[in-house]
C-alpha cells in the first residue's frame, strides 16, 4: 500500500515552481553581474557582450551557472523537504546491467529519428501569421545563443561543449523533470502515463521552442518512460546526454567542414522515418523494460538474502 506523502502532491508542484521561479529571478541578477566582473563590462552590456566569439567561455560558464540555478536546486531542495533520503528519492542509485545500457543506446537512436520527423511535422502546423512571427523570432534568438555557445574551432572546444551543452543540461534537467516534476505529476494524477505526458509538456515548453516542441515533447516520453521502469536517473541523464552530444557533435562536424552552422540545426527527416522509429520504440522498450525487471528483481533478492535480513 502507498502511503501517503507528508506533503500533499499540489503543494509540492507549487513549492518546485515557486522555487524555479525565485531561482529564475536571482539568475536574472546573479549572472550578468558576474558577467560585467568577468569581461569588465557594465551591468547592461553583458548581454551583448556574451553573444560574441572571443567571450564564448565566460558565455559557456555562465549559462551552466544558470542551469545549475534554475534547474538542479530546486529539485534537490524538494527531494529535501520530502524524503529523510533525497538523492534516492531522485533516483541516484547504481542499480545497472550492461543490457540496460544497450537498449538505452538503441532507443537514443530511435529517439534521434522520431524527433527529427516530428520536427519536420512541426514545421507543417500552420500557425497565425502573427503568433508565427513571434514564435520564429524566438527560434532565432534560440539559434543564435545556441550558435554562439557552439563555437568550437579546437578539440578542446568541442570537449568543453559537450561538457556545458550536453552533459550539464542532461544532468539537471533529469533531474529536475524526471526526478522532481514527474514523481509530483505522477503521484498527483496517480496516473503514471498522465504524469509522464504532463512533464513532457512542460519539459519541452521549458525551451521556449515551438518548431522544436514536438521533438523535445517526444523525448521527454521517452526519458519519462525510462526513469518509470528503471527508478534510475543515471540511465536518463545518459540517454539525455547521448541526444544533446549527438547535436553538439554534427555542430563541430559541420563548422570543420565549413558548412553553415543553422543549417545544420535546422536539418530533419523525412515524416515516415517517424513510423519506423516507432516501431523500433515500442520493441526497445519491451525488452528494456524485461530487463530492467530482472535487474531490480535480482537486486531485491540480494537483499532480503543479506546477512544482516536473515533472522534466526
Amino acid at each position: 500500500m502507498n502511503q501517503r506523502p507528508a506533503i500533499n502532491y499540489p503543494l509540492q508542484f507549487a513549492f518546485l515552481l515557486g522555487l524555479m521561479g525565485v531561482f529564475i529571478v536571482l539568475t536574472a541578477f546573479l549572472v550578468p553581474f558576474i558577467g560585467s566582473l568577468m569581461l569588465h563590462t557594465p551591468f547592461m552590456q553583458v548581454t551583448s557582450q556574451l553573444n560574441r566569439p572571443e567571450n564564448t567561455d565566460v558565455s559557456r560558464f555562465l549559462n551552466t551557472l544558470a542551469s545549475l540555478l534554475v534547474f538542479l536546486l530546486p529539485a534537490l531542495l524538494l527531494a529535501r523537504l520530502v524524503s529523510k533520503q533525497p538523492f534516492a528519492y531522485l533516483g541516484f542509485n547504481t542499480v545497472v546491467s550492461a543490457k540496460q545500457v544497450v537498449w538505452v543506446l538503441l532507443i537514443m537512436f530511435a529517439g534521434i529519428m522520431l524527433s527529427g520527423a516530428l520536427g519536420e511535422l512541426n514545421e507543417k502546423i500552420p500557425l497565425p501569421a502573427r503568433w508565427y512571427a513571434r514564435a520564429k523570432a524566438l527560434e532565432d534568438e534560440y539559434k543564435a545563443s545556441m550558435m554562439s555557445l557552439a563555437n568550437m574551432k579546437t578539440r578542446a572546444d568541442y570537449i568543453l561543449s559537450l561538457i556545458v551543452l550536453a552533459a550539464a543540461p542532461a544532468m539537471f534537467e533529469e533531474i529536475l523533470f524526471r526526478g522532481g516534476f514527474q514523481q509530483v505529476f505522477i503521484g498527483w494524477t496517480n496516473n503514471k502515463w498522465l504524469g509522464i505526458i504532463i512533464t513532457s509538456i512542460l519539459f519541452s515548453a521549458f525551451h521556449f521552442s515551438y518548431f522544436g516542441f514536438l521533438p523535445r515533447f517526444a523525448l521527454g516520453l521517452i526519458l519519462g518512460l525510462i526513469f518509470l521502469y528503471s527508478k534510475n536517473i543515471w540511465l536518463n541523464i545518459f540517454l539525455h546526454f547521448l541526444n544533446n552530444a549527438f547535436v553538439v557533435t554534427q555542430l563541430y562536424l559541420a563548422s570543420r567542414m565549413g558548412r553553415s552552422l543553422e543549417k545544420t540545426m535546422d536539418e530533419s527527416v523525412p515524416v515516415w522515418w517517424g513510423i519506423v522509429a516507432l516501431g523500433l520504440l515500442v520493441i526497445f522498450f519491451r525488452s528494456f523494460k524485461k530487463e530492467t525487471k530482472l535487474v531490480l528483481t535480482a537486486h531485491q533478492q540480494q537483499i532480503y538474502s543479506s546477512p544482516e535480513n536473515i533472522h534466526s
